[in-house]
């Protein structure tokens, strides 16, 4: 039998072959294509030559190409439609992939090849981006051990496939948590106060199970909207503290003593490359570069937001107590926020929904890239898609002259609705990276994954306020990657520091909040009736509602983060160490029961480690560059031409140069803070 994952894909533009793929090609895939790699690997290794950037570098940068390919097709189905046998199957190859790796970074005869022309490289007269390539290549072996005595690169390999093995667990089993909560009600009453159209969700998932009556469930378009509307006080608790258990049950999946190997690993691991602790290990190659300024980053905007986010409680504790509640609780806080949004700008997130159909959305943030980048996306019903519910579009240039014009940019995939199979929230990945390779701009496979609620029999996808937002968000990435146009695929795209990786995202956010762009997209998906201005300008006016808390929250999270990785030493019992870290940035009482860290999966799944501070980090980014295109007009054409060169250019530079020639000089803190407080 043929694999479909070892031919040459025989599909439009070689895009996965989604529908000839079984889950048994896997393993043997991986299996051969790891073989293939290591013969690449040592091809260059046993090159007679002497060693160039050509020969040794740059051909390192091509290898593992359908390695590559076949890995992410995997993942990416792990992710968004996995199952028990590709869970195994991950527990298998994930161990795999790490060997592989650590046997390629700790290759002696390959690194020796790679340190002489380094240190050579002045005779080679590399231009920007090949020298870029050559210094993150040396780096990245370094940083993986290459310089370690033998025992001690046998002890960084094993760490590594232990902590690819423990990562995965931790995400199967917040997963699994996830999936095995539901409520089922058959009461109306228990369901006071929660729209029509949010009921209908509920009773099409009771019918889904063969249930009666209603079911909510911890996935996200289901467990908030119940927290934002449900009056039943003691429902909303007990969500909450469903969702809050999740890993911290004391039963096969619990995420605590997880938690404690996975930092206890990265230490050890971080510690034999010779850096005080895994933060310091990390940031050493972010724009933050240490633990003390991420530190002072965070306790500086700390500082600043608390005042705002005390004022803000206090007017939603003001709300509970007219309702007779004396000790408002962390579950009661989306139900008074809306409560007290409403009162403030009049404004409902189950009003406004009928204005934000999925289809109309997306439409407006494909037009917003049209006008800022020339791009055009068409769909196509002719590539494979790994669930009915994706969709497909090729993505092309519309601007620009001669061979560009008209020519393929991407191929996008989107997949909005929450499945058994799929974990939560939002997310842009690739199937495929952009780089140039014998004449050819090989473009990229881009995807982007949210969890949306689903059309009903009569009713299309509508969307909250927050969803448009989280979709502009994933949508600014898949740009990041769409745009790539870079000659290496390491170097492409999101390929870049990760505390600059936010910025596209959360700079196209900022568009959601403008009333000339809201007007033409925000139209009853019945009437075709234009969002009132009114409405209008009162979410343009309410885009810092709970700035103050969100910031906190934010920050509680970072604190957190950068604590479990700078002082793992010091976890014994994960919610007293919680709690002890996070107490500055605690709005409500901790709940004994909950504990945020067993579900905190962009640390101890995703890449986020020693990282989580980024979210903030770029926001100061993309304030400071929004507010240099509101200086200008929101669609001016020069400043989204630099904006797009930003965006193109990956990680061939250092980030904060690129920034710098975008916007002629660094960014400013203060843009954050006058954009969230006014001041």
């Amino acid at each position: 039998m043929k694999n479909p994952l070892l031919e040459n894909f025989q599909t439009p533009f070689k895009t996965a072959p989604f529908n000839e793929i079984k889950e048994e090609d896997f393993l043997p895939a991986f299996q051969e294509l790891i073989k293939d790699s290591e013969k690449e690997i040592n091809d260059i290794v046993a090159n007679p030559a002497e060693p160039t950037f050509e020969n040794v570098i740059e051909a390192l940068a091509f290898s593992g190409e359908k390695l590559d390919v076949v890995s992410n097709i995997f993942f990416n189905l792990n992710s968004a439609e996995t199952n028990d046998e590709i869970q195994k199957i991950a527990q298998e190859v994930s161990p795999l992939l790490t060997e592989f790796s650590a046997k390629v970074s700790q290759n002696q005869k390959l690194f020796g090849k790679i340190k002489k022309v380094f240190d050579e490289k002045e005779k080679y007269h590399l231009n920007e981006e090949q020298e870029m390539l050559l210094n993150e290549t040396y780096k990245g072996f370094v940083r993986s051990g290459a310089l370690l005595n033998d025992e001690d690169k046998e002890k960084f390999k094993n760490i590594s496939i232990e902590l690819s093995k423990k990562s995965l667990q931790f995400g199967q089993n917040v997963l699994a948590e996830t999936n095995s909560y539901f409520k089922q009600l058959t009461d109306e009453k228990d369901l006071a106060g929660i729209p029509e159209a949010i009921l209908q969700q509920y009773r099409e998932e009771a019918k889904e199970r063969g249930l009666e009556g209603f079911v909510v469930t911890l996935q996200y378009p289901s467990y908030l909207p119940f927290m934002t509307y449900a009056e039943n006080r003691g429902l909303r608790k007990e969500l909450a503290l469903a969702n809050g258990k999740k890993g911290f049950q004391n039963n096969e999946f619990d995420n605590q003593n997880l938690i404690k190997e996975i930092i206890s690993l990265k230490q050890e691991k971080a510690q034999l490359l010779g850096y005080k602790s895994y933060a310091d290990y990390v940031l050493e190659e972010r724009m933050a570069k240490s633990p003390e300024k991420v530190h002072d980053f965070l306790h500086e905007l700390l500082i600043k937001a608390k005042p705002f986010a005390e004022k803000e409680i206090a007017e939603l504790k003001s709300l509970a107590k007219a309702d007779g509640i004396e000790d408002i609780q962390s579950y009661d806080h989306a139900f008074y926020a809306e409560k007290l949004r409403k009162q403030k700008f009049d404004l409902n997130d189950e009003e406004l929904k009928p204005y934000f159909q999925l289809e109309k959305v997306q439409e407006a943030v494909f037009g917003l890239a049209h006008t800022l980048f020339g791009l055009e996306f068409v769909e196509v019903q002719d590539i494979q898609k790994y669930h009915p519910e994706v969709k497909t579009y090729l993505v092309k240039e519309e601007s620009g002259s001669g061979k560009e014009k008209g020519s393929l940019k991407a191929i996008l995939y989107v997949d909005y609705f929450p499945r058994k199979g799929k974990r939560a929230g939002a997310w842009m990945t690739s199937f495929k990276s952009q780089f140039k390779k014998n004449g050819e701009n090989s473009r990229p496979h881009i995807s982007v994954v949210c969890n949306f609620s689903k059309p009903t029999a009569d009713t299309p996808s509508l969307l909250t306020f927050q969803e448009v937002t989280t979709l502009f968000h994933e949508f600014g990435h898949a740009l990041h990657g769409i745009l790539a146009d870079t000659t290496y695929p390491n170097l492409s795209g999101t390929s870049v520091k990760w505390d600059f990786v936010e910025l596209p995202s959360q700079f196209l956010e900022n568009y959601c909040y403008e009333p000339e762009f809201l007007k033409t997209f925000a139209k009853h998906y019945q009437t075709g009736e234009v969002l009132p201005d009114e409405k209008i300008h009162k979410i343009s006016d309410s885009k810092n509602f709970m700035e103050g808390y969100q910031t906190l929250r934010q920050l509680g999270f970072g604190i957190l983060d950068m604590a479990y990785h700078s002082h793992p030493e010091k976890v014994d019992d994960i919610k007293t160490f919680e709690a002890n870290e996070t107490k500055a940035t605690n709005l409500y009482p901790s709940n004994p029961e909950t504990v945020m860290s067993t579900s905190f999966s962009h640390i101890f799944q995703g890449g986020y480690s020693a990282g989580y501070y980024s979210y903030k980090w770029a926001e100061v980014l993309d304030a400071d560059a929004f507010q240099y295109f509101r200086e200008n007009g929101i669609f001016n054409p020069e400043i989204a031409a630099k904006y797009k060169t930003l965006l193109s250019s990956g990680g061939t530079k250092d980030p904060m140069e690129l920034y710098k020639a975008f916007r002629g000089s660094e960014p400013k803190v203060e843009s954050l803070l006058k954009r969230a407080f006014s001041i």
